[in-house]
């Protein structure tokens, strides 16, 4: 019994806490971040690079890292994906001095697993480089350096240059002579909403200025180094997929019997963590009270549109999880992940301008039909034999469709869940895809019944309203609402669209 309570107790603290640090990484999960350090001197130019991988570009990167797909990444796997790993590196870092293009030699590389979320890891890989000049430095020389690497991936990039016993200058780009991130490993908290972006500098060169230490690059070590043995064929395990993750899932998710109330508890605590997820920013909750507003949802629609949320998510983690694994090198997937939004975007843009037409369509239909009465028809309530009535424009019937319904449950769930895609990835690692899979549909579930609650005290909002009367205040209230809700809609849709053009999201 006291074993059962500390489960629930821990499944209680994973709900409170997994949220936060399933987003542990500053930046986000899905960024690739850039560090270059140029050190130009009279006869050389020596780089210093850093390339901090996430967790979900990482486990891209150790699906080639783990070379004998035995489910572990060795030291031995490591040492040798250390050097080719940078010199792949190279290809994409472009070293030019007066127009032409220079080769640098790598000197020095360095590559580390390290504890990520979600049972995953991040990936540090250090590339020390070095550029003789065939004749020294003179004034005004010209020294362009462009990070091309990873081009389109979401994620920090910062070039830092000092002179050592040169003078540089700067004619493209801005110059920094120190490191804000401390070469990837403290990002400044005031700058993650909007992160470096330096791929290219080109700086004039001269002769004199201070001399300074040799570089030392601190976690890369010298590519001369005696090798590592060739790893030894290993046969593979039993929940070993090729990624090499399988060592750092928690024991729990390792252990070959799954008992039917450890997996409960999984459940559980996944559809948590899918209802906590709902409940943050976003997945359309304004949206969904202007529409159910505007067209005069029901119950039964706001189950439906709950509903179609959650399966849209679903499919979308899914879809992503696919993309992560099996179409590396083909399709990023934070193209999926920056395409998204303004999918949502467009597509609630689409479903506003349907309810602000429809709308207008309703409210000429009611001024063209034939009424007895001569006064103007502005919202009022009078009576004729004893019989009290309202000329107030008829709102009560749903003007609300399945498709469109459909069409905005996917907008709001179209964009994913960092943490649904971890609880996937890591499953994936364990050798339970099936168990993964189950855990996500949990998750789905969560929010389910998070937006389809929502989406019921909406309608029940609305249904009060409906039953406060018909005269004065209220029966404005009642004409305007359709039409001030369709406005919102469409104003959120283009706010959104606007938002998601400009300023792509980094997960």
């Amino acid at each position: 019994m006291r074993r059962i309570a500390h489960a629930v107790v821990l499944a209680a603290a994973a709900v409170v806490v997994l949220p936060a640090l399933v987003a542990a990484h500053p930046l986000g999960n899905f960024t690739i971040n850039h560090y270059a350090g140029l050190r130009i001197e009279p006869d050389r130019v020596v780089l210093d690079v850093v390339i901090d991988q996430a967790e979900i570009p990482a486990f891209q990167a150790r699906q080639v890292l783990d070379t004998n797909e035995d489910g572990e990444v060795s030291d031995a796997e490591l040492e040798g994906g250390r050097v080719s790993s940078c010199t792949a590196l190279a290809d994409d870092l472009d070293l030019a001095l007066d127009g032409r293009g220079i080769r640098p030699s790598l000197t020095a590389a360095g590559l580390e697993l390290r504890p990520g979320v979600g049972g995953l890891s991040t990936l540090r890989q250090v590339c020390g480089f070095e550029a003789a000049l065939d004749r020294p430095i003179g004034d005004g020389t010209q020294v362009a350096f462009t990070d091309a690497s990873y081009a389109g991936r979401i994620g920090w990039r910062e070039i830092v240059v000092e002179g050592s016993g040169v003078i540089v200058t700067p004619v493209d780009g801005e110059l920094r002579s120190a490191t804000l991130s401390d070469r990837l490993l403290a990002y400044p908290a005031d700058q993650l909403d909007n992160a470096l972006a330096d791929e290219r500098i080109v700086l004039s060169v001269a002769a004199g200025g201070t001399e300074l230490p040799p570089l030392v690059i601190p976690d890369a070590t010298p590519v001369q180094a005696p090798a590592a043995p060739a790893p030894e064929p290993a046969s593979p395990v039993s929940a070993a997929v090729p990624g090499g993750v399988v060592g750092e899932i928690p024991a729990l998710f390792q252990t070959a019997n799954l008992t039917p109330f450890v997996v409960l508890l999984s459940l559980a605590t996944a559809a948590a963590l899918g209802a906590a997820h709902a409940l943050t920013p976003g997945h359309g909750k304004t949206l969904m009270a202007a529409y159910l507003v505007g067209t005069r949802g029901t119950p039964v629609h706001a189950l439906g549109l709950g509903l179609s949320v959650s399966v849209s998510h679903t499919i979308g983690i899914l879809a992503l999880a696919s993309l992560v694994i099996g179409a590396q090198g083909i399709l990023n997937p934070d193209l999926l992940v920056r395409g998204a939004p303004v999918l949502a975007a467009l597509a609630i843009v689409a479903i506003g301008a349907w309810m602000l037409i429809s709308e207008i369509r309703r409210r000429t239909l009611n001024a063209e039909a034939p009424h007895a009465h001569d006064d103007a028809h502005e919202p009022h309530e009078h009576s004729h034999g004893g019989t009290r009535h309202t000329h107030a424009p008829t709102a009560t019937a749903s003007t609300i469709t399945w498709r469109s319904l459909f069409v905005l449950g996917l907008a709001g769930g179209i964009i994913p869940s960092t943490s649904a895609l971890l609880i996937l990835l890591g499953a994936i690692a364990s050798g339970r895809a099936a168990f993964g899979i189950v855990l996500v549909v949990a998750f789905g579930v969560g929010m389910a019944l998070v937006m389809t609650g929502i989406g019921l005290l909406i309608v029940g909002a609305r249904g009060r309203l409906d039953g406060l009367g018909s005269g004065g205040a209220f029966a404005a209230i009642r004409t305007w609402l359709p039409l001030a809700a369709a406005c919102l809609v469409l104003g959120l849709g283009l706010y959104l669209t606007a938002q998601a053009v400009a300023a792509p999201p980094t997960l």
